[in-house]
């Protein structure tokens, strides 16, 4: 084809110093210099014009390509530390005192500091019956911290190291 083409959106391809035609394939031409001619007639084919129509169709493709790997290493690393920590006990000292004593009542359980004072009394047959207090049992709690003694402990931990390793497809070329 000479001259410059254009497109229609259809797909067609027309050249500028050619006129265009409107069937899609097909068309004849036509010399419209000489409008004097008949009505009646029919127009003499003078050239024909072949139109190609072009489909263009996309085709899609995937493949996996390895892009690269990774190695991960994994150490454990073992530390052993000494732990002191202090150790609470409590022990109980019971003292008995004797106290005989006539009451007329059952004294209360008293406290005297970190001492608790448990009154034992005793009926005791007399001509007449009368209360007398025996002893009181004086109970002192005492309380010692002291340390334990260092006991060794294994304390683990992780590390891990993450390298890029080149991948397969890109060795071989």
């Amino acid at each position: 084809m000479t001259g410059r083409e254009t497109g229609s959106a259809r797909g067609e391809r027309f050249t500028e110093d050619q006129p265009r035609s409107s069937s899609a394939h097909r068309g004849t031409v036509q010399d419209s210099s000489n409008s004097q001619e008949p009505t009646d007639r029919r127009p003499e084919i003078v050239d024909e014009l072949i139109v190609p129509v072009v489909a263009q169709e996309l085709e899609v493709k995937k493949r996996t390509v390895e892009s690269g790997r990774v190695r991960i290493t994994k150490q454990v690393h073992e530390r052993v530390e000494s732990v002191a920590e202090p150790l609470v006990s409590e022990r109980v000292v019971v003292e008995r005192v004797a106290v005989n004593q006539v009451v007329t009542a059952t004294p209360a359980t008293r406290q005297e500091g970190d001492t608790l004072i448990v009154p034992v009394v005793e009926e005791v047959l007399f001509v007449e019956k009368r209360l007398v207090l025996k002893e009181e049992l004086r109970i002192t709690r005492i309380r010692s911290v002291e340390m334990s003694p260092p006991e060794r402990v294994a304390l683990r931990s992780e590390d891990v190291r993450v390298e890029r390793v080149p991948s397969r497809d890109r060795d071989g070329e």
